[in-house]
Order: structure tokens, then C-alpha cells, then sequence
């Protein structure tokens, strides 16, 4: 392993979006002056002081929900082309700033400037998507068995989306919630992880340039507050039909449990337990260099980052070797440094528990082949440093079966292509999962019905790096959310069945008869 120089701590850039100094921790078409308690933000980098938020309490929340119903009111009855215009507009403003927001997004999450400046695009890439999604917000055409009957299905603004994000995504995942939300008629209240709620600030500002204006501001409203206080009170609230929440899985039964009690729907994007398979055909290069980035982008911090390994015996020396190198080479740094690789996990939390997880690996048996020690680069006293690991294991562990939210990778020997497919569905998670071979019967097999049960199945690409086009989720304790693109949109509306009689009789379905004078 090697570090990069460390760029001399420098926050002016945060002055362009005016998050210098106290910031309010809600919006409502205005900032707030917040109740709750001061939230101090620290880099992971570096462990420095970089910001502070007066988070919401009970109160201010109320006045978020408030004004973001409201909203709602007024936004459902804009045509959905208008709606796609404000989003166009607020795709732009990201534009305008998006060096800016990514250097944010890195310096608070700790995920390289590359990545940080990848995640911006892809809200800007939705937004774009959303536009002209915003005029194919397509009903169906139906058939009725009555005749001079016409039946039809159409699609309506369901209300006020909650949104609730993670750190690693700090900006992204929001934007996948919260501008098809809008082209769809809805307003939106962001519940933004406590860990990084500059992001979030900063991506709100931006957009309330574009709805401000126009008076639309609490369209995309936002509360920063304890999970405890504000996070209850959202799951809680039957002003809000449908929440999206990103997290844990554990997170996610207690959120799934609270908005089905009140009847409310939700989009649940959860823990990944995700593979890639390798078969001896495999491009064996091609595979290690993908496996690289899915184990080791975002310190493994990503949903959709490899944590498992399953490789036949056969190839199984030769990549881990090439990994072996490959991993040597990786540049741990801070993330505004030119040439870093990888940057630091979120919290020491986040580190104790990828060592927990080595140390459960070598007590089961396991070996460590490389990493998972604490590492410091110049001039980053503070921050939360380590090396990614990769360790042998087996895949019945409790270590791997439950997700490491870190940079920790599983080796995993298979006999064939069978054993391999039920080894990789042989975990409580089903996000995302990814084959090497170059045999196409095997690729088209890994793709069927009895191959991966993961939301999203590649062949000769690794498991992270989603493009916006496609419907993002998974199965199992993944949650079965959908977000992004195809047709994800109609999660945020709901669906009316219509029945026209333009005839001068009254004939029942079914052929029933009920004549009555």
C-alpha cells in the first residue's frame, strides 16, 4: 500500500453555497431557525471540525410537514411537462455547482474526488432521466366485457415522499427518490443521515434557487434531526403515503413495520451481500481489476460493493494472486489528493467492525492474505484509515453471512457452475451480483430464473457501478425497493382503474342481473 500527498486543509470551496458558519438543519420553502441540538461535522479525512447544523426538533418538524403538504397541494396540479421543467432546472443548478458538490460529498464521506464528482453526475443524470420521464407518464388503454363501455388505468400524485438517505450516497439516492417524486406530482421531505448533512444541505440550496422563486421552495423540504425524534415522527406521519429508506437492514424492518402499521407504503433499499463468480473461461484480468474496484471503491462502503469471491478451483491462485497485486498498488489517501484510490471509512465505528469481522474470520479458521490493518497517511492524524483486506472463508460463517460494511473481501473456492449459483444465493441479501465467464451458456444461466436471485445480475462487469437507466434494488433483506429508472416511477404514484359508460343502458359485470323497479 501507498499514500498520496495530502492537499493542505482548505474549506473556501464551501463558501460558494454559503455553508460557512452555523447552518440551519430545515427547510420548508425557508430555512429555520431549529430547536434541537447543535451537530458538529467532522471529516473523516482528517478527522477536523468542517461545519455545524442546529438540527430539527419535534416542533420544527411539524412546520416542515406542514408546509410540504401544502406544497403538494399546489404541485399535483401543475401538468406533468411543467413539473419536468422545474426538475430540468434544478439538474442544471447541479451542474453549475457539481465540482463544488463533489469536493463537498468527498470531504464529508470520505469517498475519493472521482467518485464524489461520479455521484453528483448521477443526480444530475436522473434529473435528466425525470424530464423526460415527466411525458411518458403512460395509463393503459383497456377493454371492457360490457359493451359501450371504456375502461382505462392511469397514474396520479400519491402525496408527500419521505425520504430517507445513508452517508455513503449523500446525495445520489436522494435524487434518485426525489426527482422522479417530483416529476410525478409529489413533494418531498429529506431525512438526510446525521453523518453527512452538509451534502444535503448543500444539494437543497441548489434546488431551492430553481423552486424558490416560483414559490415551490417546501416541494423539496428537508429535516435534519435525531432518528429518535424526527426519524419517528416521519415514519410515524399518515400525511406520508410512501417512504424511501436506504440503510441497514435492520433499519429497514423497523421503518417497513412502522408505515405499514399506519397503512403507508415504502421503497426499502438495504443490505448487500454481493458476489462475484468466477469460472475457469473467465477473462481473469478483466475480473480482478473489477473485483478491485467493488471491494475497494468507497472503502467498500457502497451497498453494492463485492464482498464475496466464489472461484473455481482452477483460477482460484492465479486471481487471488492478481488481486493480491492489484491491492498493493491501491493508493489510501485523503480524497481531495490527486491519485487516491481509496480514501477512509466513515467513523472508527465502521473500522472496529471490519476488525471484529477479521477477527471472527481467523477464529473460524480463515486466513488473511492481505490488509485489514489501521493505516495513517501523512498528514491525515485523525482520520479513519485502513488497508482492505481479503481473507479465505467459507460461505456458511456468520461472518459472511452478515454483511461488513467495510473494505473486507471473502474468498470463496466452488466446484462448477452449479455449486457456485447456490453458494452465491445461500445469503440473506439479494442487491447485486456479477459472473466472469466466457461461455455463453453459463452467462445466459447465471441470468435465469435458477441462477442469481439478486436484483441486479451482470456478466463481465463487477457488482458496483449502477447506471441510472435501470430499475436499482434488491430481493430478500435487501427489501424489494426499486428506485432509479425503467419504470421505478410508479412506485411514487398510485394507480386508478377508470370505467366510462357512454351507452344508454346499465349492464352489471359478470352478466349479472339485478332488476329492480
Amino acid at each position: 500500500m501507498s499514500s498520496t500527498a495530502t492537499p493542505s486543509t482548505d474549506l473556501s470551496f464551501l463558501a460558494e453555497l454559503g455553508l460557512e458558519g452555523l447552518q440551519p438543519g430545515a427547510y420548508a420553502g425557508q430555512w429555520l431557525e431549529c430547536g434541537g441540538e447543535e451537530l458538529e461535522v467532522f471529516t473523516p479525512s482528517t478527522g477536523e471540525l468542517i461545519g455545524r447544523v442546529k438540527q430539527a426538533n419535534a416542533a420544527d418538524y411539524e412546520k416542515v410537514a406542514s408546509a410540504a403538504q401544502e406544497a403538494f397541494l399546489r404541485w399535483r396540479q401543475l401538468p406533468a411537462p411543467l413539473r419536468g421543467e422545474y426538475v430540468r432546472l434544478c439538474g442544471e443548478e447541479m451542474r453549475k455547482h457539481k465540482d463544488v458538490l463533489g469536493k463537498i460529498v468527498s470531504l464529508e464521506m470520505g469517498k475519493i474526488l472521482q467518485e464524489g464528482l461520479g455521484e453528483v453526475q448521477e443526480a444530475i443524470d436522473i434529473a435528466d432521466f425525470a424530464v423526460g420521464q415527466s411525458r411518458m407518464l403512460y395509463g393503459l388503454s383497456l377493454h371492457s366485457e360490457r359493451p359501450e363501455h371504456a375502461m382505462r388505468e392511469q397514474w396520479h400524485p400519491m402525496g408527500v415522499v419521505g425520504v430517507i438517505s445513508a452517508f455513503n450516497f449523500p446525495s445520489a439516492v436522494w435524487a434518485w427518490n426525489s426527482m422522479l417524486a417530483m416529476i410525478c406530482g409529489d413533494s418531498c421531505i429529506w431525512k438526510p443521515s446525521w453523518k453527512t448533512p452538509l451534502t444535503a444541505i448543500a444539494m437543497t440550496k441548489v434546488c431551492a434557487k430553481v423552486l424558490e422563486p416560483a414559490g415551490l421552495g417546501a416541494v423539496l423540504s428537508m429535516v435534519i434531526g435525531s432518528d429518535q425524534e424526527v426519524g419517528e415522527l416521519l415514519t410515524g406521519d399518515a400525511r406520508i403515503p410512501l417512504v424511501s429508506a436506504t440503510g441497514s437492514s435492520r433499519m429497514g424492518q423497523h421503518v417497513a413495520a412502522k408505515v405499514a402499521g399506519r397503512f403507508g407504503k415504502t421503497i426499502l433499499e438495504l443490505g448487500g451481500n454481493n458476489a462475484v463468480v468466477v469460472m475457469e473461461d473467465a477473462d481473469l484480468e478483466m475480473a480482478a481489476r473489477a473485483i478491485a474496484f467493488g471491494s475497494v471503491g468507497t472503502a467498500g462502503q457502497r451497498c453494492t460493493s463485492t464482498r464475496r469471491v466464489l472461484v473455481q478451483k482452477g483460477v482460484k491462485l492465479p486471481l487471488v494472486s492478481r488481486l493480491l497485486e492489484l491491492y498493493e498498488k491501491v493508493n489510501i489517501g485523503h480524497p481531495l489528493a490527486e491519485g487516491t484510490l481509496m480514501g477512509p471509512l466513515i467513523d472508527q465505528d465502521a473500522i472496529d467492525s471490519v476488525h471484529a469481522a477479521i477477527a471472527r474470520v481467523k477464529e473460524l479458521g480463515g486466513e488473511i492474505l492481505c490488509g485489514g490493518e489501521d493505516y495513517q497517511p501523512e498528514g491525515c492524524e485523525g482520520g479513519f484509515y485502513m488497508t482492505p483486506a481479503i481473507a479465505t472463508a467459507e460461505n456458511h460463517w456468520d461472518v459472511v453471512q452478515n454483511e461488513t460494511f467495510g473494505p473486507i473481501l471473502y474468498i470463496i473456492e466452488v466446484d462448477d457452475l452449479d455449486d457456485a449459483i447456490r453458494i452465491h444465493n445461500d445469503v440473506p441479501q439479494g442487491l447485486s451480483s456479477a459472473i466472469f465467464t466466457l461461455d455463453m451458456r453459463k452467462a445466459e444461466m447465471f441470468l435465469s430464473a435458477v441462477g442469481s436471485d439478486c436484483g441486479i445480475a451482470n456478466v463481465n462487469i463487477g457488482t458496483s457501478g449502477a447506471e441510472i437507466g435501470g430499475a436499482f434494488g434488491g430481493e430478500k433483506e435487501t427489501g424489494g425497493g426499486r428506485e432509479s429508472g425503467s419504470d421505478a416511477w410508479k412506485a411514487y404514484m398510485r394507480r386508478q382503474t377508470n370505467t366510462v359508460n357512454y351507452g344508454t343502458e346499465l349492464p352489471l359485470a359478470q352478466g349479472i342481473e339485478f332488476d329492480i323497479d
